[in-house]
């Protein structure tokens, strides 16, 4: 009996395997789709390989829209991985399906794949298509590229540099060195700096040409230089007497986003402690004036501002 038992089993999984029906068919299909996966993921590195090669020359070019375009470029190809992987494993499954799907028992294994897509689709393709549709407008719209520092709202402790960019997520890198993933649907806005830095003018008043200016380069060479701190050396900008007796120095820096305090607190601090130890009367006549110096932001508000004359 358990013999009987088994021949039979045995020959029916046999002819559920071999002779065509609903479920071998699925079996093939996912299958199917499971090399193509597999395959497409050769393809994608191929995709990250020549997007890292745009990075390389993007990060060295020295015109501002060259390197705009190159970002905007690596965009693109970030966005294609998905895109493309996608249509490889979508357009396998198709033909497989059409190739193996018996006709006998086609309507039987539609109405259980449509009973199947609409438990999955209930939970999933819902929040997928938002995420799409909100990444494309992204990126049709060019909020941001791959590179760009930006901060995003609603949320207000998540800035960071783009590293990645599909249409269903966002993937930013702090200055902490956390890695942050993002819906893009969840994406209200994006407060985008420009080339990753903060301009920022320090405005020094003294009373002694020389004294002064001896003091600013001293405590200039004391800022650190480097991509996390002060991107290059600090340096005087305008020397102009203003009034009589006193001197404006207008010193400016530049660094990343969060590292402003370098300039407006650790500048202004080194300033202040090299007047107080030097002999003699204090050489700086009232405190630093810290200001934003972006200049793209200087000539909007150039053009938005109306003051009244006379």
């Amino acid at each position: 009996m358990i013999d009987s038992l088994v021949r039979e089993t045995s020959e029916e999984l046999h002819h559920v395997l071999t002779a065509p029906n609903a479920f071998r068919s699925v079996i093939i299909l996912l299958f199917s789709i499971a090399i193509s996966y597999w395959l497409s993921h050769f393809v994608a590195k191929f995709i990250v390989r020549l997007a890292r090669l745009i990075s390389f020359h993007a990060d060295r070019a020295t015109n501002e829209a060259k390197v705009n375009q190159l970002r905007r470029l690596e965009t693109h190809l970030s966005v294609a991985i998905a895109v493309i992987r996608a249509a490889i494993v979508g357009i396998v499954a198709f033909y497989v399906w059409q190739m193996i799907s018996p006709v006998a028992s086609l309507s039987t294994a539609a109405i259980g794949a449509s009973a199947f897509f609409i438990v999955i689709a209930s939970g999933t393709i819902g929040m997928i298509l938002r995420d799409v549709t909100a990444g494309a407008t992204m990126i049709i719209e060019r909020w941001f590229n791959i590179g760009d520092f930006v901060r995003v709202e609603p949320f207000i402790d998540v800035s960071g540099v783009v590293e990645r960019m599909t249409l269903r997520s966002t993937k930013l890198r702090s200055m902490n060195g956390e890695v942050v993933w993002l819906h893009n649907q969840y994406i209200q806005g994006a407060k985008v700096t420009p080339n990753g830095l903060r301009t920022i003018a320090v405005d020094v008043f003294t009373n002694n040409e020389e004294v002064g200016k001896s003091i600013i380069e001293k405590a200039i060479t004391t800022v650190p230089i480097g991509p996390m701190t002060a991107v290059e050396k600090v340096k005087i900008i305008r020397t102009e007497q203003w009034g009589e007796g006193i001197w404006l120095y207008t010193i400016l820096g530049q660094t990343p986003p969060g590292r402003e305090w370098i300039m407006e607190n650790y500048f202004v601090s080194s300033l202040t402690d090299l007047d107080a130890k030097r002999r003699g009367a204090k050489v700086l006549v009232r405190k630093p004036l810290v200001r934003y110096a972006d200049p793209a932001a200087e000539k909007s508000f150039r053009r938005a501002v109306r003051a009244k004359r006379g």
